[in-house]
């Protein structure tokens, strides 16, 4: 072989122990650096650490329905998009610290020093709450087991759902002492009556009229009656009402004519009413009692999926009882003015059959929704509006609206005074002069105060349920410095006397 040939012979052998030499050194490299394997620490990023699941998946969705409320600042980092290093798990221990904070302010019981309102709730029987839904615990079991929500008595449907007030704020205040996951500390019951700000009668008076009070046999009362008959002995017999003559006690009597035998004798107590159409001034007046929303019918439209103005080719919508008594006459005559106009929609209807599903439909499908006062000066119409994003025109010169201290609704509302709107050609052409601009701006503040409208439990931050308990508390407050200031002389006369 000749000196040339063995040139290439050496050189190829030089490659071949260098590469085999960086082979080794990596390998060795390789066994030292890694955690417990020769698996790329990539894919080890990947595994959970209980060996639950293969792959990191956390459920950022399952989250945000837990999301605490307490402190403020805890809901924006909870509501912010999640970065690529949150997928990771290589800082597992601080992650699982972090974990267990989060989940120890989560589920921590609300601390009664903090609450905005401290509730007294009297251990009614069950035949006056929950035995009104067919519930029926265990010998001495006054409440269902709340924790548990499969075990909760389902409220009936239908019309009986938009007065279901009572059931929504019974369950908050069963499960304020629990600790609920995200549960606003706004309201939380107490156990001694003379720690409370307000003591909470827990009647379901709205399903006990819809569902009792017929009379069963000839000489015989109504079940309705006679609840509303034993309630009364109760309270005048309770040193809770004889301290303050009532008016430190919350009654909920949400149906226009639930309460109807028992209104005189409790007409101290702070009322929850849907409006004052059935009641004489001095029984209930907005200076004590609470107007709260009716519980809507219809389905809320999500704010991503709310049609636009361009997309609702419908003006005017109204679908409901057309002839009635009383205050609603106007709706007679509204009905003749409108129902052979173009893109409007009046027609007689009922939640019956099809009826919720078709105003679901039409009133999203529509740039404004009447709102006209029937027998009462209110009607859950006007929620189903609001929940539908489509404007309410409110025709109803008596009404009283649910948070109107806190809410302007004449940022997402329409006022037409009666004697107006029956003028012929005034209201369309109202409506028509409303441009796609000011339209636009009333339907995106409609979307911001959807939640308000919300009865649902748990309770959530700013829902309807939290939203009466500060109206609760914002009243008993007004009370209070009105009672105050009538005792500025009265002290010092009492005091003249006994010297």
């Amino acid at each position: 072989m000749s000196e040339k040939s063995m040139v290439p012979s050496r050189f190829m052998f030089c490659v071949m122990v260098i590469s085999m030499f960086l082979l080794v050194l990596s390998t060795i490299f390789l066994l030292q650096f890694s955690s417990h394997s020769l698996i790329p620490r990539s894919v080890l990023e990947l595994i959970i650490v209980n060996n639950s699941s293969f792959y990191f998946t956390p459920d950022f969705k399952k989250e945000q329905i837990m999301l605490p409320t307490y402190p403020s600042d805890d809901l924006k980092v909870q509501t912010l998009k999640p970065r690529d290093s949150d997928w990771k798990v290589s800082n597992s221990s601080q992650k699982r610290s972090s974990v267990e904070q989060k989940n120890k302010k989560m589920n921590r019981v609300c601390d009664p020093t903090r609450a905005l309102l401290k509730v007294f709730m009297y251990d009614l029987p069950p035949e006056f709450h929950f035995g009104l839904l067919g519930w029926k615990g265990s010998v001495n079991q006054t409440w269902p087991e709340v924790g548990n929500p499969s075990r909760i008595p389902r409220y009936p449907g239908g019309l009986n759902l938009q007065h279901s007030i009572e059931y929504w704020l019974t369950l908050d205040l069963l499960s304020s002492n629990t600790g609920k996951a995200g549960q606003p500390c706004t309201a939380i019951r107490v156990q001694n009556s003379s720690q409370a700000d307000i003591i909470f009668v827990p009647f379901f008076s709205s399903l006990s009229y819809n569902r009792h009070s017929k009379i069963q046999g000839e000489g015989q009362v109504s079940v309705n009656k006679m609840l509303q008959d034993r309630l009364v002995h109760f309270l005048k017999g309770r040193k809770e009402w004889k301290r303050s003559g009532g008016k430190n006690h919350l009654i909920v009597a949400h149906h226009p004519n639930s309460l109807v035998d028992a209104r005189r004798d409790l007409a101290s107590a702070m009322l929850i009413l849907a409006d004052f159409g059935r009641y004489p001034v001095e029984l209930a007046n907005i200076k004590k009692d609470i107007i709260a929303p009716y519980r809507h019918l219809v389905g809320t439209i999500p704010s991503a999926e709310s049609p636009p103005y361009d997309e609702r080719p419908m003006l005017v919508y109204f679908q409901g009882a057309i002839y009635r008594k009383d205050g609603g006459i106007i709706r007679q005559e509204l009905y003749y003015l409108l129902k052979d106009e173009k893109d409007v929609h009046f027609t007689f209807g009922s939640i019956g059959g099809n009826g919720v599903n078709q105003a679901s439909q039409g009133m999203s499908m529509s740039k404004f929704c009447l709102n006209i006062a029937g027998d009462t000066p209110s009607s859950n119409r006007l929620f189903d509006a609001i929940v539908s994003h489509c404007v309410p025109v409110i025709i109803s010169d008596e009404i009283e609206l649910p948070f109107e201290d806190v809410l302007d609704y004449s940022e997402f509302s329409l006022f037409v005074r009666g004697t107006d709107a029956i003028k012929k050609g005034y209201l369309l052409k109202f409506l028509r002069s409303i441009k796609r601009k000011e339209w636009t701006k009333m339907w995106e503040r409609l979307k911001e105060i959807t939640h308000h409208f919300e009865y649902q439990y748990p309770s959530q931050s700013g829902d309807a349920v939290n939203m009466i308990w500060q109206e609760v508390a914002r009243k008993k407050s007004s009370m209070q410095f009105n009672s105050h200031r009538k005792n500025r002389y009265n002290r010092s006369q009492r005091l003249v006397k006994t010297n």
